[in-house]
């Protein structure tokens, strides 16, 4: 019987070995850290946000981004959903179209697709960390940095991408594939907090708003937490997957409301509060230090004075503040911070309905080593489980072909 190697235990890796597998393949999971799944634990806070019912190439990026269509017409969503059904996971769907397993527990799907593998008699390796992958008499040649070296007749790279290396997301696949002629793009970490300049967020470290963050024309409602390096929540990582060269990041504190609206509510206010000290005017309408801050924003001094003292031309300048907060962008938290890669494998040298290398044959892909990642809100599992599931399909078939 003919094997396959999958080099990689995480949703990817485990998906594709138990598509493998479920089709009379002889698969082996190359492992580098003591376990498999242990970034599966860590997602949706502890809880497994699996996929989201309203996944579409849509809220995918990269370079080719059609690339998610192969996955999107052959193993999507409802896919994913009946292959959990299939091992026991019972799940629930939540606002947005999250979806969580019903025991909100992580581990419940790790332990279910653990399972899966001892079922079928998935040899698992772990502590075995691939330091490259050669082509040897119409075979493969895993080398690994330490122990023996093993073979295979078809390879599926899926060992993540860089994001979380403290759970065993190095980026090793990188190597493996570049060794193998493939093309990796740069990567960054993306998902992940903003570094911003720190005289504003600081002084604001620990409260939380609601409000429309906007980058270079892409905008996210919800959640921003300020921290003392900048901000944080979940619109800013949705945001960061869109950044690239942009050195600001801006808040609309009222997104639910036009400027003109604004300027007028904001007159009407300064009335209403007529004798309340400026550095209270918000008093009632927003946080007391996120009010102040906006105030020094516009260059509104002293705020001693009374709240009738604000001119027009300072209630203007205030709402436009409002409308658009700026803050200078200093870089990103590293790499332990983010949930995801952004870059990778480059796709078009692989096939997109099939996740088989146009390179060399018999070598697939699957997951964040490919330059495709994913807004937040379970999308970047989905495409986990759907290139994993795709790929160890394939590969099963490719060697039922070749017998």
């Amino acid at each position: 019987m003919n094997s396959i190697a999958v080099i990689g235990g995480g949703a990817s890796g485990l998906a594709a070995a138990i598509s493998a597998a479920s089709r009379g393949a002889r698969v082996t999971v190359y492992e580098s850290g003591a376990r498999v799944g242990r970034k599966i634990l860590a997602t949706g806070n502890g809880r497994c946000n699996m996929t989201n019912r309203n996944a579409s190439a849509e809220h995918y990026h990269g370079a080719d981004v059609d690339f998610v269509r192969g996955a999107q017409e052959k193993f999507w969503v409802e896919d994913t959903l009946g292959f959990f059904l299939s091992l026991g996971v019972m799940t629930k769907t939540e606002s947005d179209g999250r979806v969580y397993p019903y025991s909100d527990r992580a581990s419940s799907v790790l332990d279910a697709l653990r399972l899966k593998l001892d079922t079928l008699g998935v040899r698992v390796v772990t502590n075995y960390e691939v330091k490259s992958v050669k082509r040897k008499n119409n075979r493969f040649l895993i080398v690994p940095y330490r122990g023996e070296s093993e073979t295979a007749d078809v390879v599926i790279v899926a060992t993540g991408g860089r994001a979380a290396p403290d759970l065993g997301s190095k980026g090793g696949g990188y190597n493996i594939l570049k060794g193998l002629g493939h093309t990796v793009t740069d990567t960054r970490p993306s998902l992940v907090q903003l570094k911003t300049e720190t005289e504003t967020v600081r002084k604001l470290k620990g409260i939380r708003i609601t409000a429309e963050a906007s980058i270079d024309g892409a905008s996210e409602y919800g959640e921003i937490l300020f921290t003392d390096y900048g901000l944080s929540g979940i619109a800013i990582f949705s945001l960061t997957a869109y950044l690239d060269k942009q050195k600001t990041v801006s808040l609309d504190v009222m997104s639910g409301t036009d400027k003109e609206e604004l300027t007028s509510m904001l007159t009407k206010r300064a009335h209403l509060m007529s004798d309340v000290p400026i550095e209270s005017y918000f008093t009632g309408m927003l946080d007391k230090r996120v009010g102040q801050a906006l105030l020094k924003s516009a260059g509104i001094t002293p705020l001693s004075r009374p709240s009738h003292t604000l001119t027009e031309t300072e209630i203007t300048r205030l709402a436009d503040v409002m409308k658009k907060w700026e803050f200078k962008i200093e870089g990103t938290m590293s790499w332990n911070n983010a949930q995801t890669t952004k870059g990778g494998a480059v796709t078009r040298e692989f096939d997109k309905d099939t996740m088989e290398s146009k390179i060399v044959k018999g070598l697939y892909a699957a997951g964040e080593v490919l330059d495709i990642d994913g807004d937040c809100g379970g999308y970047n599992l989905q495409w986990a489980w759907s290139s994993g599931c795709l790929a160890g399909r394939n590969a099963a078939l490719r060697e039922e072909n070749h017998k």
